[in-house]
C-alpha cells in the first residue's frame, strides 16, 4: 500500500510534540499526537507531566467532535491496558470514529503491544504502522530501553579540551567551555529525568544540578550520586554502581555527567546509549583525562562502537553527539 504523501510530514509534527514532554512523563512514553480533518490539523497533544493525560487524550479532547471521519497520527500505538489514572486511549479513539489512525511504532509493553491496532481495526478503524519509525524510536528511546533493556537510556556529557582533557592537574574545571555549550547543556537537563555524578565530584564541586535557563526551573531532574556519602542532601538518590540504576523508579533517561571515574565506570559496563562531547578551543596538557581504561583489549575492538547522529558549533565550542550503534 502507497503511503499517503502527507502521513510523514504530519507524523513529523507529532515527534516534534513528543519532545515536549520528554523528561517529564514518569514511567510513561512521551507520545505526541496530530488530528488532522480536510489537511487541517484539529488537536495536538503530547504526555504532560506525570504520564497523565496521554497525548491521544489531550489530542481528542481538542478536536472534540470534529476527530469523527478525520485522521489520527501518534507516535507510539494508542494503549489498550486498563488503567486507575484514565482512560483506555484505543477505546477513546475508537469512541471518536477517526477515519484512519497513522503509528509510527508498536508499543512496547506487552499490557498493549498489537493489543490497541488490533482493536482499532476490531472497531473498523483502518491502521497504518511503521511510518517514521526510527525516528519515533529515537524520540521515545528512554521508554523503549526501560521496557526492553529494564534501565534508563543512558546519555553521557563530557565536556573537555581539544586534547581530551576535563580539568587542569589540580582538578579546576570552571570553565572550560563557554556559555553557549553550558546552556545547551542544562537543555540536556531539562530533558532528562535524572542527573547522575560521581561521590567525588559532588563533594569537591558541591554541584546544583538544577537547570538554570529562564522558564525551565522546573524541570531539574532527580539528583543521583554513584557511591554513598551521608553529606549529601536528603533528596539526593545514592547508587553503589552503574548497573543500579535499571532500580531507579520512574526514570526513563538518565544524564550522567561524571566526573572522570563514574564516566569511566558506566563506559566500562556498556551502559551508555549516547554521548555528547563538548569540545573547546584549548589545549590543556597534562590535565585530567576525561574516561580511564574501559576494559579494551584490542583497538579493532573500538572500531563500529558509535556512528555520529549531529554535530554543531557553540559560540567557539563544538558538540558532537554519538548514538551507540545498532
Amino acid at each position: 500500500m502507497l503511503t499517503p504523501p502527507g502521513d510523514a510530514h504530519y507524523m513529523a509534527a507529532a515527534l516534534a510534540l513528543s519532545e515536549r514532554g520528554r523528561g517529564q512523563t514518569g514511567a510513561n512514553p512521551n507520545v505526541g499526537c496530530i488530528i488532522v480533518k480536510n489537511g487541517v490539523i484539529i488537536g495536538r497533544g503530547w504526555t504532560q507531566p506525570g504520564g497523565r493525560p496521554h497525548a491521544e487524550e489531550m489530542a481528542l479532547a481538542q478536536a472534540g467532535t470534529a476527530a469523527r471521519g478525520a485522521d489520527i497520527y501518534v507516535t507510539m500505538e494508542p494503549c489498550a491496558h486498563e488503567s486507575t489514572r484514565g482512560p483506555t486511549c484505543s477505546n477513546a479513539i475508537i469512541d471518536a470514529k477517526p477515519k484512519r489512525v497513522i503509528v509510527a511504532t508498536l508499543d512496547a509493553d506487552e499490557r498493549t503491544r498489537r493489543r490497541g491496532i488490533d482493536r482499532l481495526g476490531d472497531a473498523g478503524i483502518p491502521v497504518s504502522v511503521g511510518i517514521r519509525e526510527p525516528e519515533a524510536r529515537r524520540a521515545m528511546a528512554g521508554f523503549l530501553c526501560r521496557v526492553e533493556n529494564g534501565r534508563p537510556f543512558v546519555t553521557l556529557k563530557l565536556a573537555m579540551s581539544l586534547d581530551g582533557c576535563i580539568a587542569m592537574a589540580d582538578g579546576s574545571s570552571q570553565w572550560i567551555t563557554g556559555d553557549r555549550a553550558r546552556a545547551h547543556s542544562h537543555l540536556e537537563r531539562a530533558r532528562s529525568d535524572a542527573i547522575l555524578v560521581g561521590a567525588g565530584t559532588a563533594r569537591v564541586d558541591r554541584p546544583g544540578l538544577d537547570v538554570r535557563l529562564d522558564g525551565l526551573a522546573d524541570r531539574s531532574p532527580q539528583p543521583v550520586v554513584l557511591g554513598t556519602d551521608k553529606d549529601m542532601p536528603e533528596h539526593w538518590q545514592q547508587l553503589d554502581e552503574p548497573a543500579a540504576i535499571a532500580g531507579l523508579a520512574d526514570i526513563n533517561w538518565l544524564l550522567v555527567e561524571g566526573g572522570a571515574k563514574t564516566a569511566t565506570s558506566f563506559l566500562a559496563a556498556g551502559l551508555v546509549d549516547r554521548l555528547l562531547l563538548y569540545r573547546a578551543p584549548i589545549l590543556i596538557g597534562g590535565g585530567l583525562p576525561s574516561i580511564g581504561d574501559i576494559g579494551l583489549n584490542k583497538l579493532a575492538e573500538a572500531h563500529g562502537e558509535w556512528q555520529r547522529t549531529d554535530r554543531r558549533d557553540l559560540g567557539q565550542d563544538m558538540l558532537e553527539i554519538y548514538d551507540r550503534a545498532a
